[in-house]
């Protein structure tokens, strides 16, 4: 009933009728109500027609960010490293000279699966059809689709995320998508519009959803994602691939990633404010910049210790494998592994920490004294305290005897 009332009608024109009213009320109370999708399933795309015919009818008109309709991703970027450990010596840390990129692609050969459907889309990608027309742009997206919706994550995100410090590697990088066909087109449509028709897709408007639900920048956490889950947002970075919203690289920068679709904020008359809202989600966000450099270096976000107190445990070689990407600038005091005191309490002990980048020495009072500059002697006098104490109970008593 619901479905049959929200067809080509407003949402104040169906709260408007008693039946579609009565509708959403019962749907409301039942199970259904609170029910999500899973990326991939079987019956995906059946799924999200149950899930927005119910939402939509509960929006206020066109939200600016929508809630995800998938399953919240628990799974951590970690995860994926334990699962990739088929790759060996392709840690960072020991092959920084090598092409990440170039080691992601032999190792998605090495695996039927994605070398499978790799050669699938990339073949699909690059069929030119006509003089006029240099491939199926439609075929080229579902073949996409596919290859990031039945290929594990520790494949798709090594070549979607690989680290490059060359510009080859870069360029490589970019062309993972084949962005002649999936990404580039002959005009740059409005932003505002790409979003309205993907809006229009129950599939892309999900996965739209998903991407702001799990890449929206936030000031809450300590990199800037929701639930400091990189995880969560990179999936929901590829899982856009393979629609007319595809981001993709726009250079072959090695110094700064910038991530956006094919579109931009011409001609968005008095929309231009909400135009550039939504280009900056791609091109200026902290969360996705650090997540994808995050992946890039081979680290995850630590979940903070239950200790109160993270400087007693903190590991004296943290510089080597730091926490977050270096280019953070608003959290430095989380990480920061330049001053590392090796006193579990400096502050009770009365000790003064060197603070020194090489190493870092705790001195007592008295080591400072005699140790540190050994000219310099410290006496003390026996007879001080106990003449202090009798002048202590003579101010005692003057009050008394008055």
């Amino acid at each position: 009933t619901l479905r049959h009332c929200l067809a080509g009608r407003d949402r104040n024109t169906m709260l408007a009728n008693k039946e579609c009213q009565a509708a959403l009320e019962v749907l409301q109370e039942s199970p259904l109500y609170d029910c999500r999708c899973k990326r991939g399933m079987k019956k995906e795309l059946q799924c999200l027609q149950i899930y927005w015919s119910i939402h939509l009818g509960l929006a206020e008109g066109e939200e600016f960010y929508e809630a995800s309709p998938y399953e919240p991703v628990t799974s951590r970027l970690s995860d994926i490293f334990r699962l990739a450990s088929i790759f060996s010596g392709m840690d960072p840390a020991t092959t920084s000279k090598s092409n990440h990129c170039l080691d992601a692609a032999k190792a998605c050969n090495l695996n039927d699966n994605c070398k499978r459907l790799r050669s699938g889309y990339i073949s699909t990608c690059s069929r030119e059809l006509s003089a006029t027309e240099p491939c199926s742009r439609r075929k080229c997206h579902k073949a996409l689709r596919q290859f990031f919706d039945r290929v594990p994550g520790e494949f798709t995100f090594r070549l979607l995320f690989c680290s490059c410090k060359d510009p080859a590697c870069a360029e490589r990088r970019r062309q993972t998508i084949v962005p002649s066909c999936s990404y580039e087109d002959k005009d740059t449509p409005n932003c505002l519009d790409l979003r309205g028709a993907c809006r229009a897709d129950h599939l892309c408007r999900s996965r739209l959803a998903d991407f702001h639900t799990n890449c929206q920048a936030t000031f809450q956490s300590l990199t800037s994602c929701p639930g400091d889950n990189f995880q969560a947002c990179l999936g929901s970075y590829a899982g856009l691939i393979g629609f007319d919203i595809t981001p993709n690289y726009v250079d072959a920068s090695t110094t700064s990633i910038t991530i956006s679709p094919w579109c931009s904020c011409k001609g968005s008359g008095n929309m231009e404010e909400e135009c550039e809202k939504f280009l900056r989600d791609f091109t200026e966000n902290p969360c996705l910049r650090n997540a994808i450099q995050a992946f890039g270096n081979g680290t995850d976000v630590n979940l903070a210790p239950k200790n109160p107190n993270p400087a007693v445990t903190a590991p004296p070689k943290a510089e080597k494998s730091p926490v977050l990407p270096d280019d953070v600038n608003d959290s430095h005091t989380a990480y920061d592994t330049s001053v590392i005191s090796t006193c579990t309490s400096p502050q009770e002990q009365g000790l003064k920490p060197n603070k020194s980048k090489e190493q870092s020495l705790c001195y007592s009072e008295a080591q400072l004294t005699t140790d540190v500059m050994p000219d310099q002697k410290t006496f003390t006098d026996p007879k001080a305290g106990s003449s202090r104490q009798w002048e202590s109970r003579i101010l005692l008593l003057i009050p008394v005897l008055l």
